[in-house]
């Protein structure tokens, strides 16, 4: 079975198995990120996060936090482009209200980009775009990243950016 079709199936087991909980948003949603399939940080995720973080810093921004529930969202969007070969933000209102549902976010916004090889060129070229920067700078609390390569060595990425 396909990661993605795995990784789908116990999303959706976690969302049925929660959604008749009386507990708050925040314990629903550490909950849930127990149970989903996130995959360890790869080193060039981690160093976007520390770029983006950097680049809020030295605007006077808050720093924002990494979530297990928000990167399993990238993870899979990331897996769907690497599959179909194509960037895309197709099916972004599914994992907006997902994370609305689920992880307490009351605005969701995404930046995906394709064939960068290093984390600082990703980053420059999403500050470099207004809409992208737009996120970046947004007044977001949590973010996360999912970055993987296709067959041919290409990297896709996917930045998620929610506010609680």
């Amino acid at each position: 079975m396909k990661l993605l079709t795995k990784l789908s199936l116990l999303t959706l087991l976690a969302v049925l198995s929660f959604s008749c909980s009386t507990d708050n948003l925040d314990d629903q949603a550490e909950a849930i990120a127990k149970n989903l399939v996130v995959p360890d940080p790869k080193p060039i995720e981690v160093e976007i996060l520390e770029l983006i973080n950097n680049h809020r810093l030295s605007k006077g921004l808050n720093p924002l936090n990494n979530m297990n529930i928000i990167k399993s969202q990238a993870y899979t969007h990331t897996d769907y482009m690497v599959e179909n070969n194509i960037v895309s933000h197709d099916n972004f209102y599914k994992r907006s209200n997902y994370l609305k549902s689920n992880a307490g976010a009351i605005k969701v916004s995404e930046n995906v980009a394709y064939g960068y090889t290093s984390a600082q060129s990703v980053v420059n070229a999403w500050i470099k775009s207004e809409g992208h920067k737009k996120n970046i700078e947004g007044d977001f609390s949590n973010f996360d990243i999912s970055a993987e390569k296709n067959e041919d060595g290409k990297w896709y990425y996917t930045n998620i950016f929610i506010k609680k």
